[in-house]
């Protein structure tokens, strides 16, 4: 088996050789859009935490996971994204088409909150937790 050159046109962008287009809709949502949807993510669950589990020190880092993962998972069943996903104009879509389902959200979410997963990336420019639950990234 031989690995297909730099040059080959499976490796032009990021999504191309899962049928997405290099810019636009549909296209791979790229790493500026990402980490702005983390932090407005992580921003919302830091400030429920705060605002309702308040400790001496301020927040409970603990707390403050269980919060984002809370509501990570629930966003992505109703919403096909986060509310940080949301502000950026990114979606969840599952590679093969159809409904996201109910188990894709939740190993998504487990595997984004042990953070190493989510640093892990493929030639698509998607983190092990997205090809672990079968999903993408995508701009709307």
């Amino acid at each position: 088996m031989t690995s297909a050159p730099a040059s080959s046109p499976e490796n032009r962008w990021p999504g191309e050789r899962l049928g997405l287009p290099e810019h636009g809709p549909r296209s791979v949502g790229r790493l500026g859009r990402r980490v702005i949807a983390l932090l407005v993510d992580w921003g919302i669950a830091t400030l429920l935490s705060w605002a309702f589990f308040r400790v001496p020190e301020g927040t409970n880092g603990f707390i403050t996971l269980g919060i984002f993962a809370a509501l990570q998972y629930v966003a992505l069943l109703v919403l096909n994204g986060s509310v940080g996903h949301l502000v950026v104009r990114l979606r969840v879509v599952p590679t093969r088409g159809g409904y996201l389902g109910v188990w894709r959200p939740a190993v998504r979410t487990v595997l984004l909150c042990l953070v190493i997963p989510a640093l892990i990336w493929d030639r698509d420019q998607r983190g092990f937790h997205d090809k672990a639950a079968g999903t993408i990234l995508v701009r709307v």
